[in-house]
Protein backbone atom coordinates (compact mmCIF):
# COMPACT_ATOMS: atom_id res chain seq x y z
CA UNK A 1 0.00 0.00 0.00
CA UNK A 2 1.29 3.24 -0.73
CA UNK A 3 0.55 6.49 1.44
CA UNK A 4 -0.15 10.01 -0.53
CA UNK A 5 0.55 13.65 0.61
CA UNK A 6 -0.10 13.92 3.84
CA UNK A 7 -4.13 15.94 4.31
CA UNK A 8 -4.66 19.65 4.10
CA UNK A 9 -3.29 21.06 7.42
CA UNK A 10 -1.09 17.90 8.22
CA UNK A 11 2.85 18.47 7.76
CA UNK A 12 4.73 15.76 5.96
CA UNK A 13 6.04 14.84 9.25
CA UNK A 14 3.42 13.97 10.74
CA UNK A 15 2.71 11.34 8.61
CA UNK A 16 4.15 7.70 9.44
CA UNK A 17 4.63 7.41 5.32
CA UNK A 18 4.52 9.41 2.73
CA UNK A 19 4.60 8.99 -0.94
CA UNK A 20 4.31 11.93 -3.28
CA UNK A 21 5.20 11.15 -7.16
CA UNK A 22 7.67 13.94 -8.06
CA UNK A 23 7.47 13.69 -11.12
CA UNK A 24 4.16 14.75 -11.95
CA UNK A 25 3.03 16.13 -8.15
CA UNK A 26 1.09 19.06 -8.76
CA UNK A 27 2.92 22.70 -7.73
CA UNK A 28 0.80 25.73 -7.03
CA UNK A 29 2.38 28.79 -9.19
CA UNK A 30 4.65 30.98 -7.59
CA UNK A 31 4.49 33.50 -9.96
CA UNK A 32 4.51 33.13 -13.58
CA UNK A 33 7.30 31.16 -14.65
CA UNK A 34 7.82 29.12 -10.86
CA UNK A 35 5.67 26.77 -9.19
CA UNK A 36 6.36 24.97 -5.53
CA UNK A 37 5.30 22.37 -3.45
CA UNK A 38 6.69 22.69 0.13
CA UNK A 39 6.87 19.07 1.34
CA UNK A 40 7.90 20.28 5.17
CA UNK A 41 10.71 20.65 7.42
CA UNK A 42 13.25 18.83 9.44
CA UNK A 43 15.04 20.83 11.67
CA UNK A 44 15.95 24.10 10.40
CA UNK A 45 15.52 22.37 6.68
CA UNK A 46 12.57 22.81 4.19
CA UNK A 47 12.12 20.16 1.57
CA UNK A 48 9.98 20.63 -1.16
CA UNK A 49 9.58 20.70 -5.45
CA UNK A 50 10.16 23.25 -7.35
CA UNK A 51 9.72 23.85 -11.35
CA UNK A 52 11.01 26.83 -13.20
CA UNK A 53 9.72 27.75 -16.74
CA UNK A 54 12.28 28.52 -19.71
CA UNK A 55 13.92 31.90 -19.68
CA UNK A 56 16.75 33.90 -17.91
CA UNK A 57 16.48 35.16 -14.11
CA UNK A 58 18.32 35.76 -11.39
CA UNK A 59 18.19 35.36 -7.63
CA UNK A 60 20.08 35.79 -4.20
CA UNK A 61 20.22 31.86 -3.07
CA UNK A 62 20.21 30.56 0.65
CA UNK A 63 21.95 27.29 1.57
CA UNK A 64 20.29 24.98 -0.33
CA UNK A 65 21.26 21.56 -1.98
CA UNK A 66 18.50 20.20 -5.10
CA UNK A 67 18.12 17.46 -7.20
CA UNK A 68 17.27 18.15 -11.05
CA UNK A 69 14.69 15.55 -11.93
CA UNK A 70 13.68 16.94 -15.10
CA UNK A 71 14.76 19.67 -17.60
CA UNK A 72 18.21 21.89 -17.74
CA UNK A 73 19.59 25.03 -17.24
CA UNK A 74 23.01 27.02 -16.94
CA UNK A 75 23.62 28.44 -13.39
CA UNK A 76 25.98 31.14 -13.59
CA UNK A 77 27.65 33.03 -10.45
CA UNK A 78 30.05 36.00 -11.15
CA UNK A 79 33.31 35.33 -11.39
CA UNK A 80 33.18 31.21 -11.59
CA UNK A 81 32.51 29.38 -14.17
CA UNK A 82 28.76 28.70 -15.72
CA UNK A 83 27.38 24.89 -14.54
CA UNK A 84 25.18 23.46 -16.37
CA UNK A 85 22.64 21.29 -15.02
CA UNK A 86 19.78 18.63 -15.86
CA UNK A 87 18.50 15.10 -14.96
CA UNK A 88 20.57 13.46 -12.09
CA UNK A 89 22.71 15.81 -11.19
CA UNK A 90 23.03 16.97 -7.28
CA UNK A 91 23.48 20.85 -6.49
CA UNK A 92 24.86 22.87 -3.85
CA UNK A 93 24.25 25.96 -3.60
CA UNK A 94 25.60 29.23 -0.86
CA UNK A 95 23.76 31.31 0.63
CA UNK A 96 24.38 35.22 -1.12
CA UNK A 97 25.76 33.86 -3.94
CA UNK A 98 24.04 36.25 -6.80
CA UNK A 99 23.34 33.54 -9.41
CA UNK A 100 21.92 33.52 -13.10
CA UNK A 101 19.39 30.74 -14.29
CA UNK A 102 19.66 30.38 -17.86
CA UNK A 103 16.20 27.36 -18.03
CA UNK A 104 16.67 25.46 -21.36
CA UNK A 105 14.20 23.21 -20.47
CA UNK A 106 11.51 23.85 -18.02
CA UNK A 107 13.72 22.00 -14.66
CA UNK A 108 12.24 20.65 -11.88
CA UNK A 109 14.15 20.04 -8.81
CA UNK A 110 13.32 18.24 -5.43
CA UNK A 111 15.58 20.91 -2.90
CA UNK A 112 16.62 21.01 0.87
CA UNK A 113 16.51 24.55 1.61
CA UNK A 114 18.15 25.55 5.45
CA UNK A 115 18.88 29.34 6.48
CA UNK A 116 16.58 32.12 4.98
CA UNK A 117 13.76 30.24 3.81
CA UNK A 118 12.55 27.90 0.68
CA UNK A 119 13.95 27.23 -2.62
Amino acid sequence: MTAGPPEEGAGWSDAPVSVVHAPTAALADDDASTRSLALGTTGAAEVGLWEIDPGTTGDVEVDEVFLVLSGRATVAVEGWPDVPVGPGDVVRLRAGAVTTWVVEERLRKLYVAWGDGGA
